[in-house]
């Protein structure tokens, strides 16, 4: 175990070039992948991994894409205790995400969808209120089955952009480029915000960088997939630098609520983050009046670009139909499918999935208010949440200790602020340690999860936790979830993975109630 805010190991310079060859030759065979079986616009739906594999070329499709997957993968894993420098990192990431960059869309087909959400606006249609198959979109087919006939799920900010790709690229395959820039777009603002928020926070950017850019799902599902989260998460970590680098100064926050409010209108599950950034935002205990400027910035972000859209808020309705998927990744799910199989045994209909994920919906919100009003508590009290003894935020182990950040404060965990950190190192670490937890909270509680998801909380993490295999491990799984062309296996393995779901929530809950006494015994 190593000492509260000592810099993490360096990587072997041999093994470090062996990670960045082996995750290279990984990216290279996703990318081949994509071009034998991606997400082409061509691409047959409604397919198996059964029939992937009989198809022309599907075994090498398949082979190509699960050792990539592997590689990539083991090479992340490899080095996540960080990188040997913070330009190595940058460097490594980049050469990874260049075959993904280059490749067919990878992963989900969601990028078509955007393109006629992009369409549909572009041509003087509501996206919020007509589906895309309705609105006549030429490409509807290309968009998955499932989302043909629902309202846009995002932000006017996101929809403007989607109508400037249509608009600037002519065909579909011009947006998609389009709209894979504006992804990397945002990839881009976030790593520039990455090294100065580690400096805040007292954590070698040659981590940061790593876990949060490296990462096998930002490349396959942010760059490849051009998935708007990456847009969501530059200017997420764009207004909480501003936070952090101008506290108490009302034109800062302005500022840094205009960016989260941008950030939410791309995509509203940004929006977790916002009182946190407060707290981060504020100069002494000015917390409630940091708040007022911070919310003002993000309310006017919020009704200018409604109002330049012309689409108002309709697109909070459009919310309500993320939860059209059922799969067992998410876990409310997971469990609203035991009960209804348990249900199924003594021949009833329990209907029961739409119950757990509106208790999942009830619990994030105390989550929510229960993880912010325990940092605002150690914040304002001084005591801010790293300690140096076991479960608090700077206890450097790194071993397999299942989510022991998370589990301590979920139960009311309150080690001080100390272990070798400036004071204002030390509640910049809190405060976005806080925030990715809110970010972990909504993943696990929402009613649906696509791996992409687990790319939300990576950042403010990999800046805050040491220890990292509690967060890292489940990223990693997801990278295996999804095939080239958008086929996620979770569809075939609903029983088992329900039930393997919920044995895992079973067995947390269970480790987090034995360890609570001894928490409440600590001073």
């Amino acid at each position: 175990m190593t000492t509260p805010g000592a810099p993490s190991p360096v990587p072997g310079l041999l093994a470090a070039r062996f990670a960045r060859y082996a995750g290279l030759v990984g990216a290279v065979l996703l990318a081949v992948a994509g071009y034998l079986g991606g997400a082409l616009p061509d691409a047959p739906l409604n397919v198996t991994p059964v029939s992937i594999w009989r198809a022309p070329g599907g075994a090498a499709t398949l082979a190509c894409w699960l050792v990539g997957t592997a590689l990539l993968v083991g090479a992340w894993w490899s080095l996540r205790a960080g990188a040997p420098s913070s330009r190595w990192a940058y460097v490594t990431a980049g050469l990874w995400a260049l075959p993904l960059l280059l490749a067919p869309p990878l992963g989900s087909r969601d990028v078509y969808s955007y393109a006629c959400q992009g369409w549909t606006y572009a041509h003087g249609v509501d996206p919020y209120a007509v589906p895309v198959a309705a609105a006549g979109c030429p490409w509807g087919e290309t968009v998955a089955p499932i989302w043909r006939d629902t309202p846009a799920p995002y932000g006017p900010v996101f929809v403007l952009l989607a109508a400037l790709a249509v608009t600037v690229g002519g065909g579909l395959t011009g947006t998609v480029v389009l709209l894979r820039v504006i992804a990397v777009a945002g990839l881009l603002l976030a790593a520039l915000c990455l090294p100065p928020l580690a400096r805040a926070t007292g954590v070698p950017t040659r981590r940061t960088a790593w876990l949060a850019l490296a990462a096998p799902l930002v490349g396959v599902h942010l760059v490849g997939g051009a998935h708007n989260d990456a847009v969501m998460l530059g200017l997420l970590l764009g207004g909480l630098l501003v936070a952090v680098r101008w506290p108490g100064r009302p034109p800062a926050l302005l500022l840094a609520g205009a960016l989260l409010g941008l950030a939410v209108t791309v995509k509203a599950s940004a929006i977790v983050v916002v009182p946190f950034a407060a707290l981060v935002g504020a100069s002494g205990r000015t917390v409630f009046r940091s708040g007022a400027w911070l919310g003002g910035g993000l309310l006017g972000a919020l009704l200018v670009t409604s109002a330049l859209s012309g689409l108002g808020f309709g697109w909070v309705g459009g919310l309500t139909r993320s939860g059209d998927s059922e799969q067992w990744t998410s876990p409310p799910t997971a469990v609203g499918f035991v009960v209804d199989y348990a249900g199924a045994v003594v021949g009833r209909d329990p209907q029961a999935v739409p119950v757990t994920r509106a208790i999942a919906l009830v619990l994030l919100a105390v989550v929510l208010v229960a993880l912010w009003w325990r940092t605002w508590r150690r914040v304002a009290t001084g005591s801010g949440g790293l300690a140096a003894g076991s479960g608090g935020l700077l206890d450097a182990s790194g071993g397999l200790a299942v989510g022991r950040d998370a589990l301590s404060a979920a139960s009311g965990g309150s080690p001080s602020i100390s272990g070798g950190l400036p004071a204002g190192a030390a509640r910049c670490r809190a405060v976005l340690h806080g925030a990715g937890l809110a970010l972990v909270a909504t993943v696990v509680l929402s009613p649906v999860f696509h791996p992409w998801y687990a790319t939300w909380p990576l950042a403010l993490l990999a800046l805050s936790a040491v220890r990292t295999t509690w967060f890292v491990l489940p990223a990693a799984v997801a990278a295996f979830l999804a095939l080239p062309d958008g086929t996620n296996l979770a569809r075939f393995t609903k029983a088992p993975g329900a039930l393997a779901m919920t044995v895992l929530l079973l067995f947390l809950l269970l480790r987090m109630w034995r360890h609570a006494p001894e928490r409440s015994l600590r001073p």
